[in-house]
């Protein structure tokens, strides 16, 4: 199977998703079988948007005329390039340029964007039918999340548009949302998103390791680990299943050997408090947490948010990085989210609480 895994599809529209070309006859068809490759996507939580040189508002009208308008995010439709659109829609949506795949039926706009991003898959309009049955196209698990997933990301449209509105310093923004943060241990019922994860995350990831579910699953029974699972939630939703931290415990230190943080909640600073707890509990137990980095070419942030949460460099070999903290010196909750953590490694031995700020 190809290990390439597409996260964003994006559209042309004419002769592509229709049959003729708008601009000279209104009453297009909707191509045969585009609706169910559309819906099928988006249940496997594949985002999807559009590339279209047309008239926005037309293009926008016949597309809910087809019932098919809301599968779409950041939808390009102008006079721009094509190259130019799939850059803007990969920067908004924030995911790396090889997991997206651009459909068109005009062999110059393929060509103009794969001279452009050359790392994005430029598919024919007659690969429609197969489409579904690529590996590329098939996410090993579709968890809730992944069902979920375009309507998240609509309602991060909305936060980031009222952000942009919002006068006044970002945290008073963030306490307008009833940010609440919940961190558990990993159940059965968890591990095919943590796999997921591990997969999606590059930016916000401490190592770029990739575990499989079986693998993940050995952790969550073994007494020397913790497997940690983060979502958020605010007023206008769930942002689901946010983050996963791994930890080796021993006596005397605890190593955090995967932390990872959906690239969606960037800018709402839970990799923090996920750090910030986790030391917390070290310094409960009495030990030193140490932390594993690699640094790749995508993940500088997650560095500077170890340094930031007083982490010093114990040793250096190359991109590898280890790292510890002595505990000494746990932050408090900021102000504009409050924290229920879980404890116990079953439904049985969990117990809640809750921090407010």
């Amino acid at each position: 199977m190809s290990e390439k895994k597409i996260k964003v599809l994006i559209w042309d529209l004419d002769n592509t998703v229709w049959d003729g070309v708008l601009l000279e006859d209104k009453s297009v068809t909707l191509r045969a079988g585009v609706a169910d490759v559309i819906k099928e996507l988006d249940r496997r939580g594949i985002l999807q948007s559009i590339a279209s040189k047309n008239a926005h508002d037309d293009a926008m009208e016949k597309l809910k005329e087809f019932g098919l308008d809301q599968y779409f995010i950041y939808p390009q439709i102008n006079w721009s390039s094509k190259a130019e659109s799939v850059g803007i829609i990969t920067q908004s949506i924030n995911v790396g340029i090889d997991t997206i795949a651009f459909i068109d039926d005009q062999p110059f706009e393929r060509e103009e964007v794969a001279f452009t991003h050359k790392e994005v898959l430029c598919l024919e309009e007659t690969e429609l039918d197969k489409l579904l049955d690529r590996d590329e196209f098939m996410p090993r698990f579709v968890t809730s999340d992944s069902k979920n997933r375009r309507a998240m990301y609509q309602s991060d449209i909305t936060r980031n548009k009222l952000e942009e509105d919002f006068t006044g310093p970002t945290e008073e923004f963030l306490a307008t949302l009833n940010l609440e943060m919940t961190i558990t241990p990993a159940t059965d019922d968890d591990l095919q998103r943590a796999e997921e994860l591990t997969q999606r995350t590059h930016q916000l990831n401490t190592t770029g390791y990739t575990y499989t579910y079986d693998e993940l699953r050995k952790f969550i029974e073994s007494d020397e680990h913790d497997l940690l699972i983060a979502s958020l939630n605010d007023k206008y939703g769930t942002y689901g299943k946010i983050g996963v931290c791994l930890i080796e415990r021993n006596q005397t230190y605890w190593n955090v050997k995967l932390l990872l943080m959906s690239c969606r909640v960037m800018s709402r600073g839970v990799g923090t408090i996920m750090i910030n707890h986790i030391i917390s509990e070290a310094s409960k137990a009495g030990v030193t947490l140490r932390a594993e980095f690699i640094q790749t070419d995508r993940n500088r942030m997650m560095f500077i948010t170890y340094r930031l949460g007083n982490f010093e460099i114990l040793k250096q070999e190359d991109n590898r990085y280890v790292l510890e903290n002595d505990c000494t010196n746990v932050a408090k909750l900021p102000p504009y989210i409050s924290l229920n953590v879980i404890k116990g490694k079953s439904k049985q031995e969990c117990e809640v609480e809750s921090e407010m700020a």
